[in-house]
């Protein structure tokens, strides 16, 4: 019987990893009338990464997804065909010491059963029932070690591809704060409008231009790790804030992203969701990181929140009325902004 865990066990010292090394080459058999079943771990190794693992043949024949399994059938993702791996697999977690194969901390995204409809060397078509990932998935090898991976099923219902462009919505000019409760608000942050695209643990970073600042800000890519497997678009605006707490311009070595705002989250659109839900949206993600943040907002009390902006040295605060909408590229008067001066 040929061992096609030879090569699993060659790359691991099992003195050193955690990681499940079977002695021998020993398969199980699994049961029958059981259905095969599959996992699918995240992997923050030296770069962030999903695995796919499918029961098959006593194994787990493995493929590491860089950007994870496409949630709509409208695009393909690289998969990369690594070693079969040992059936204790199926729930292993855990920190790989850094320097030994894979090295860092792998956690379970899913897992469940699936039904192979096809299975050859260059092609493998499943439909996978997890808690978390529901469809039908096609593989196929593309060259060497190289395949690719796409959903074949519709979207799931109320999905929404991530938009590939959203321009920032602005304020219109406010002389006074409004006189209603109708309102809440922020302080006016001056520094780099941005709007952050978080997809697979990949960061896409636009500027109030549309142009591709990514390469400009290293140090937020990150964050986009920090959130995986969360896909989401956030508005925000680049800082940087000096030993003595005053704003300065971000630079390619140290800045904050401070996210005020969240138009699409896991597949919908908040877009028509009124701001104060939108916030709470935001809110809910926990953003906090060593260069991320999401500042606190005012509901209803203009006063302080202005009283709180001098205080701080900031130009002022922004009036977002609670019940707005996001208005991609408008100047609208359901923002107001108002000097602090």
């Amino acid at each position: 019987m040929a061992d096609r865990l030879e090569d699993y066990r060659r790359k691991r010292d099992a003195a050193r990893t955690p990681e499940p090394v079977p002695a021998g080459a020993t398969r199980r058999k699994r049961p029958t009338g059981r259905a095969p079943r599959f996992v699918i771990q995240q992997h923050h190794a030296r770069s962030l990464h999903w695995d796919l693992r499918l029961e098959q043949d006593g194994v787990l024949a493995s493929w590491a997804v860089p950007r994870g399994l496409p949630r709509d059938p409208g695009r393909n993702h690289l998969a990369v065909h690594t070693e079969d791996h040992p059936m204790e697999y199926l729930t292993f977690a855990g920190e790989i010491p850094a320097g030994e194969y894979g090295g860092g901390r792998m956690t379970v995204h899913d897992s469940g059963t699936y039904r192979a409809e096809k299975w050859r060397d260059d092609e493998v078509v499943v439909v996978l029932d997890g808690e978390r990932t529901k469809g039908r998935y096609v593989l196929f090898a593309t060259g060497g070690r190289d395949w690719m991976v796409r959903r074949t099923d519709p979207a799931p219902p109320g999905w929404t591809p991530m938009p590939g462009l959203l321009r920032p919505m602005r304020p219109a000019e406010g002389k006074r704060l409004p006189r209603d409760a109708a309102w809440g608000y922020e302080p006016r942050w001056a520094g780099v409008r941005a709007m952050a695209y978080v997809s697979g643990g990949r960061l896409r970073l636009l500027d109030g231009d549309d142009a591709d600042v990514t390469g400009a800000y290293p140090w937020l890519r990150a964050m986009a790790e920090g959130l995986a497997p969360t896909e989401a678009v956030l508005d925000g605006v680049l800082v940087r804030i000096d030993p003595a707490g005053r704003l300065r311009p971000p630079t390619r070595r140290d800045g904050q992203f401070l996210a005020v705002d969240l138009l699409w989250l896991e597949g919908v659109s908040s877009l028509d969701v009124p701001y104060a839900q939108r916030r709470g949206l935001l809110d809910s993600l926990a953003l906090a990181g060593p260069h991320w943040q999401t500042p606190p907002w005012f509901p209803g009390v203009g006063a302080d929140a202005l009283r709180a902006a001098r205080e701080q040295g900031l130009p002022g605060v922004v009036a977002k009325r609670l019940d707005s909408e996001y208005e991609p590229g408008r100047r609208s008067r359901h923002w107001l902004s108002i000097d602090a001066s």
